[in-house]
């Protein structure tokens, strides 16, 4: 009982529960940057090169006999993830840039000087009625 009660606790801390909120939006996120390589990015690349699609990049070691598959390394998919997550680290570089701009103008706003004490104006007074005489 004690063992569900210390899981409950853990898993409502704001800490796990970010967690959660940040790994479902990086998944929808990833999905989003795949789609982006995949149907907006790669076709204009693979235009410029001649109409390869890096996927299709394959190294056949052995090709398949009667009802053996062909053994293959597919750099091609290594080549379009490597994209990909240049892609997605690019973008999140430019996430964090605009976030740490926006962070320093708030730290850089001036923050109006503190109303003097009442000491402070007393000593004001005293120093005005010295100068008068």
């Amino acid at each position: 009982m004690r063992l569900l009660k210390d899981f409950k606790s853990f898993a409502m801390r704001g800490n796990v529960l970010d967690l959660a909120v940040a790994v479902v939006i990086g998944a929808a996120f990833g999905r989003i940057v795949t789609s982006f390589v995949n149907d907006v990015l790669m076709p204009p690349i693979g235009l410029l090169l001649g109409g390869i699609d890096f996927t299709e990049f394959v190294l056949t070691l052995k090709r398949a006999t009667g009802d053996a598959a062909a053994v293959t390394i597919n750099y091609g998919s290594f080549i379009q993830n490597i994209v990909d997550f240049t892609i997605i680290a690019f973008a999140i570089f430019m996430v964090i840039q605009a976030f740490e701009r926006m962070k320093r103008k708030e730290e850089v706003k001036p923050t109006p000087p503190p109303a003097p004490s009442a000491e402070e104006k007393l000593l004001t007074e005293i120093r005005d009625l010295l100068k008068e005489k």
